[in-house]
């Protein structure tokens, strides 16, 4: 049982220490690993995925308790939160620690300017590959590259986004339930 965690352990340590870009950027190392080691199948992780986004909290964490708990239940749960959480924070410790030594240093500047086109890649992939999954339409995707070109190019809060998101999720809602009850009149 301690080598079935150690193994838990070590797996969701290297995803925690090896993902730079956050959550999103996790996405495809975190499938990888749970795919391949066989702890679900493709199709329950972009299950899971779906599910831990409408959770509150950081879902790369959220993955990590869902996967810990069809494991080894509430033991393997808290395992892999460790896990995932333990290598970020010891990491932005040593940051903190030493940040405002390199904060000025030229070499630090252009190494971080040159992961910041990598972190946009791996966030990239899992949103493409949800698409992949989920057989969205071209059109479904309208609604979101709008409210990117909107954040992005007319620094709209994403905060008018969600809103606009969510009454146009009512008002679609309203209006095919009055087609259903049309429907059945």
């Amino acid at each position: 049982m301690i080598v079935d965690y150690l193994k838990l352990f070590f797996t969701f340590a290297k995803i925690g220490m090896f993902t730079i870009g956050g959550g999103y950027a996790m996405i495809p190392l975190i499938e990888r690993e749970i795919v391949n080691k066989r702890w679900m199948s493709k199709e329950e992780f972009m299950e899971m995925f779906a599910l831990t986004q409408s959770l509150p909290g950081v879902f790369a964490v959220n993955i990590s308790i869902f996967v810990g708990y069809k494991l080894y239940k509430v033991g393997g749960s808290l395992v892999c939160a460790l896990a995932t959480i333990l290598p970020s924070f010891v990491i932005m410790m040593l940051i903190a620690m030493f940040f405002s030594r390199f904060q000025d240093n030229e070499i630090m500047i252009r190494i971080f300017n040159g992961i910041r086109p990598a972190v946009v890649a791996l966030i990239l992939f899992p949103c493409i590959s949800a698409v992949r999954a989920l057989k969205l339409k071209y059109v479904q995707l309208l609604a979101p590259a709008i409210a990117t070109v909107l954040i992005w190019q007319f620094g709209l809060s994403p905060v008018y986004i969600v809103l606009a998101g969510i009454v146009g999720g009512m008002v679609y809602t309203l209006w095919l339930k009055q087609k259903l009850i049309d429907k059945q009149v």
